[in-house]
């Protein structure tokens, strides 16, 4: 069984015997190159503005993992999961190094036999900033991570869920997770065209991603499975709405996950019962500006109530024109 619990700083984890932490992630006050720390590979991310929103993404599972470094990546693994983090550094573009980079990513899960990534996380410095040749960061990136997959992929459309977004340091860290066995469906939402058909207006490649990611556990029922929803923004068509309006952007973007998540959405892929938002576990919430904080803060604790665990980072989004993004779990 894999599972994630957000970790706040001075709280001491759940200690539950049987249990093994696969890898861990800070949403900090400072980034660096990912390590191993007593057995589990960890991957700090400058991400929070202040010791309030500092938080520790645990992922634990209930078998021994076994750890080890490959082509500049820290990983772990068990029998059914992997988990894996990265750094690509500082640099004037960005193409190239994340071209490799991915491709070290392809390469490990072929080697180790884990050939489903079912999540995948991009914290991405100076994300709406012009790289050396005046093409913007983010959309640089993007060049770069759909060669890899073009390359390792079939057709390039073997997309996970994923999050794009903006971090407070330099670099770009990056961390998934796959799954050797169990069944995956990629999902989309028919409010939206797929990422991967973005036309060229947002950049020389379009993002490579899906909308959503179910992974049902090796002989686990159809109603244990998880569900993994992308970084989720106030785009309808391809186009963002509201551009001037936290307050619209935040409703549009609940909205696209309600559908998403939903009867109507779900069975177009063969998935039988739909969620609501309140099925939501876990929830990270990505806004462009502070003083917008207390107005999502209010919309999403609406959204999903108690115990829903949320958490919130003051970034820049992957589009400049977008105010909020907003990422879930269910499980």
């Amino acid at each position: 069984m894999l599972r994630c619990d957000y970790i706040v700083p001075g709280q001491k984890p759940e200690s539950r015997p049987g249990h093994f932490v696969l890898g861990e992630v800070t949403y900090g006050l400072a980034g660096s190159n990912p390590l191993t720390l007593d057995g589990a590979p960890v991957l700090h991310a400058h991400m929070a503005a202040t010791e309030a929103e500092v938080r520790t993404e645990r992922w634990t599972v209930d078998q021994p993992v076994h750890t080890g470094t490959e082509n500049g990546l820290v990983y772990a693994h068990t029998d059914d999961y992997l988990f894996c983090a990265g750094y690509i550094p500082a640099q004037g573009t960005y193409t190239d190094a994340t071209r490799t980079a991915y491709a070290a990513v392809f390469e490990l899960v072929e080697r180790l036999g884990y050939p489903s990534i079912f999540r995948m996380w991009n914290l991405i410095g100076r994300i709406n900033e012009p790289n050396a040749e005046g093409l913007e960061v983010y959309r640089d990136f993007c060049r770069g991570r759909a060669q890899a997959f073009e390359q390792y992929t079939a057709e390039g459309r073997d997309m996970p869920a994923a999050t794009g977004i903006g971090a407070r340091g330099e670099g770009i860290g990056f961390y998934f997770l796959a799954s050797r066995s169990g069944s995956r469906t990629n999902i989309e939402n028919n409010r939206q065209i797929p990422a991967y058909h973005y036309p060229e207006q947002y950049g020389p490649k379009p993002p490579s991603f899906a909308r959503a990611t179910r992974l049902t556990p090796r002989g686990a029922k159809d109603d244990a499975a998880h569900l993994y929803i992308s970084g989720t923004a106030a785009i309808l068509g391809h186009q963002t709405v509201h551009a001037d309006s936290i307050d619209k952007q935040c409703q549009v973007a609940l909205e696209n996950i309600e559908h998403l998540i939903g009867d109507h959405n779900l069975k177009e892929h063969g998935i039988v019962r739909g969620h609501q938002l309140s099925d939501l576990s876990l929830v990270k919430v990505y806004v462009r500006h502070r003083d917008d904080m207390p107005l999502v803060r209010d919309a999403c604790r609406e959204a999903f109530p108690e115990p829903v665990d949320i958490a919130y980072f003051n970034v820049d989004i992957c589009r400049s024109d977008l105010l909020v993004e907003i990422e879930g779990i269910i499980a």
